[in-house]
């Protein structure tokens, strides 16, 4: 009997927790992800005001035809340079290569960068950086560009690697201005709108 009770209470506390658990937000796992560490209070960006208030960032409906291949053509020892900043910190990075591709009938070109203080540290050394801005920069997302993620282990044998700008990113300063973020060369801008991805955030 008194097992029957202790099995009666677990199931009772599964079923009471499960009500209380909400789905997380976002159409793919890539944005379920972004919302969950917007939501936790120890990694968010957000000021405690929109945190209090944080239901979900905005994401332009997902889009495959802004998923493309793209050819990469390295920049053999490049010298890490310094990149303009939000503030007065000073971060340095290297061109790390060109990738070409074509998307909506266009043919692009974007650098990509590495960082200094990501190649110093050996769990961040695989991390390829791609900022850009484009025709919705200062629209319908953020002004000062968007960011996407590339990590050079997804480099193929034939020098390819896949662009999905539905998984791109804000700067953490669009949300807070106590960080401080790269700012995107005047070269990585497309002269077309990349309606995909983040959108600019309102607090």
């Amino acid at each position: 009997m008194k097992n029957i009770c202790i099995l009666f209470l677990f199931s009772f506390f599964l079923a009471c927790n499960s009500k209380d658990k909400r789905p997380l937000v976002g159409d793919t796992m890539y944005q379920q992800n972004l919302n969950s560490l917007f939501k936790d209070a120890s990694k968010s960006p957000l000021k405690k005001n929109d945190l209090r208030n944080f239901k979900g960032l905005d994401f332009f409906p997902v889009d495959s035809t802004y998923i493309v291949t793209a050819v990469l053509e390295r920049t053999p020892d490049s010298p890490f340079l310094e990149m303009p900043t939000s503030t007065d910190r000073k971060v340095y990075y290297r061109e790390y290569g060109n990738i070409s591709f074509t998307l909506k009938e266009q043919d692009i070109s974007l650098t990509l960068y590495q960082s200094l203080e990501e190649q110093q540290d050996p769990l961040l050394k695989d991390n390829i950086f791609l900022p850009f801005t484009d025709e919705t920069s200062g629209r319908e997302s953020y002004g000062g560009g968007r960011y996407m993620d590339l990590f050079e282990s997804d480099i193929t044998p034939e020098n390819t690697i896949e662009l999905n700008f539905n998984n791109t990113y804000n700067p953490y300063c669009v949300y807070n201005e106590e960080y401080s973020c790269p700012l995107t060369p005047r070269k990585n801008h497309l002269a077309i709108p990349i309606i995909a991805g983040v959108k600019d955030f309102k607090e």
